[in-house]
């Protein structure tokens, strides 16, 4: 595999997109290049698991080097492209190294979208990586432990607010285990608080939840968040956020732990390309996923803005990227014995959000679940797609505690500071007054 002759693949983003690609051409005499910023591959669905202290980021991770280290044509690197040269073929990457290319696939994702409030970053987190779901958790078990502290009434209420902005499948998820955190959780971990009283507010600019999803099920949804004491506002958009919390037009509702869950931006990368974007920064690409006017360029997943037969556009969701990453590393494949390229077809397999201990959706075409049945079909899915035989096993384990118990075992704080409870930090020693000699 060594030989120059062998052409020359570059895949950016170890996500479902370019895990996939690289699994596409398997035995392909190619030399194969895989780059991430991280060196683990995150199954994102379970990530708000994370955030809401029911698994550990170990559970739906998994090393990239492990995941690929049976497929000999193929090398991984740490690294994170910055901008790339379509004419010379070649991707820049920081610290100023450069990797030449003769097929290159872009998979690097999307970020948060606060639709020009960037400033709202810092009091309303997004969810896309561990740091998010790291983050999340430690302010929402942090503000518990600040209620506990505090004396003033309406402070409390203020550290037992949880404002989730944003009710799409993630959004709602978040909101639903919130709300499971504060129903069952920790209902008999504190003396001076009832979490029970906790508020779980979600809201959504626009008329329903799960704006995306049938109107059936979307009610459906909507009864089951509020049989979990959810506080939906939908119709609401939001004009300020602040480290008091949140405003909806003229409405104010003080909180100390906001969510951001509304909206995503493509990846900056797909600017450096020269293709055209749509409102997401998403690269619109040819039907068979290559750049216009660059054939040998693919983009695949969130970075993608991808069109349907009917005009409609394929989903930002895990089976939509793992479709278009097999299909980009087929299309090489084709293009080595000379084949014709072919259309990229979605496949929907339906989907699902899941709201609670036996509280779920589900899309399936023709079939529209709800409550028990599509939760354990999301069980199922979730599951099945899951990278490596441990994080199944740790993840049916952590599940199955948690429904017999309603516990959740990594409600672990990381990163606390005790300026954030309201505690004043310890002097230096130097400081410190002497004690008296004890007689």
């Amino acid at each position: 595999m060594e030989s120059t002759k062998h052409p020359r693949v570059v895949i950016l983003g170890g996500g479902f997109a370019g895990l996939y690609a690289v699994r596409a051409l398997d035995g392909v005499p190619l030399r194969v290049t895989l780059f991430d910023r991280r060196n683990h591959h995150l199954f994102q669905p379970l990530l708000y698991q994370v955030a809401s202290a029911a698994l550990n980021p170990s559970d739906i991770a998994t090393p990239i080097r492990s995941i690929l280290r049976q497929q000999r044509n193929v090398s991984v690197f740490l690294g994170e492209a910055t901008s790339i040269d379509p004419v010379g073929r070649k991707v820049h990457f920081r610290r100023g190294s450069v990797e030449p290319y003769d097929y290159l696939i872009i998979a690097t994702g999307a970020t948060h979208s606060y639709f020009g409030h960037p400033e709202w970053s810092q009091w309303a987190p997004g969810l896309k990586t561990i740091e998010d779901a790291l983050e999340i958790r430690r302010r929402v078990l942090l503000a518990y432990e600040s209620a506990e502290r505090e004396d003033d009434p309406a402070i409390r209420q203020e550290f037992l607010t949880f404002v989730v902005i944003g009710a799409g499948p993630t959004g709602v998820e978040l909101a639903g285990a919130f709300a499971e955190i504060a129903l069952h959780a920790m209902n008999r971990d504190f003396r001076r608080i009832d979490p029970s009283q906790a508020k779980i507010i979600l809201v959504e600019g626009l008329p329903r939840v799960l704006p995306s999803y049938p109107e059936d099920l979307s009610d459906k949804a909507r009864l089951q968040l509020e049989g979990m004491n959810v506080r939906i506002r939908t119709s609401s958009m939001v004009t300020s956020v602040d480290a008091g919390g949140v405003t909806l037009g003229e409405e104010r509702i003080s909180a100390r732990t906001v969510v951001w869950a509304a909206g995503v931006q493509a990846s900056s990368l797909a600017r450096s390309l020269g293709a055209p974007l749509d409102k997401a920064g998403r690269v619109i690409v040819e039907s068979d996923l290559s750049v216009p006017d660059h054939p040998e360029i693919f983009v695949a997943g969130d970075l993608a803005s991808v069109s349907n037969e009917d005009g409609s556009k394929v989903p930002g969701v895990a089976s939509a990227a793992i479709q278009e990453g097999k299909h980009a590393g087929r299309t090489i494949r084709r293009d080595l014995r000379g084949q014709a390229r072919t259309p990229f077809r979605y496949r929907d397999k339906g989907s699902l959000a899941t709201i609670g201990r036996a509280a779920a959706v589900a899309d399936l075409g023709r079939f529209h679940l709800s409550g028990w049945i599509a939760w354990m079909a999301w069980l199922v899915i979730h599951i099945f797609f899951l990278i490596g035989f441990r994080n199944r096993v740790m993840v049916v384990t952590e599940w199955a505690w948690a429904y017999l118990t309603r516990r959740r075992g990594a409600r672990l704080i990381t990163g606390e500071s005790d300026s954030e409870l309201g505690i004043a930090p310890d002097p230096p020693p130097e400081m410190k007054p002497a004690r008296a000699a004890e007689p």
